[in-house]
C-alpha cells in the first residue's frame, strides 16, 4: 500500500490547513488510519486517529482544533487543522493500520508562523 500525503505548507497562527491522505487501494481493510507528527529534535507522535467505525481519537493539544475523517468512496483520509498555532510546526505523516501491518506516507511539512 503506497500512501501519498500533501496539503501541507506555511500558514500564520491562527490560520487553517487541510492535509489529505490518498491511498493505493481501498481503505476498507485497515483499522485505524490517521496522522502522527514530528518536530524538529522529537519523536513522532499521535495527532488523529479514526477507526474502521468511524471512531476517532485525538491528542490533547489538537482536540477542538483538529478534525479527521475518511472518504471511503475515495480512499483519502483528511486532517482539517484550524486555529493553527506554531506548536503545531512539525511533518505530519499519514499513517495507516490493520492485522497485514502498518504503512506510512511521505510526510508533509506543516509551518506556522507568529
Amino acid at each position: 500500500v503506497q500512501l501519498q500525503a500533501s496539503g501541507g505548507g506555511l500558514v500564520q497562527a491562527g490560520g487553517s490547513l487541510r492535509l489529505s491522505c490518498a491511498a493505493s487501494r481501498s481503505i476498507f481493510s485497515f483499522n485505524a488510519l490517521g496522522w502522527y507528527r514530528q518536530a524538529p529534535g522529537k519523536q513522532r507522535d499521535m495527532v488523529a486517529l479514526i477507526a474502521y467505525d468511524g471512531a476517532t481519537n485525538y491528542v490533547d493539544s489538537v482536540k477542538g482544533r483538529f478534525t479527521i475523517d475518511r472518504d471511503n468512496a475515495k480512499n483519502t483520509v483528511h486532517l482539517q487543522m484550524n486555529s493553527l498555532k506554531p506548536e503545531d510546526t512539525a511533518v505530519y505523516y499519514c499513517y495507516a493500520g490493520s492485522r497485514g501491518g502498518t504503512y506510512w506516507g511521505q510526510g508533509t511539512l506543516v509551518t506556522v508562523s507568529s
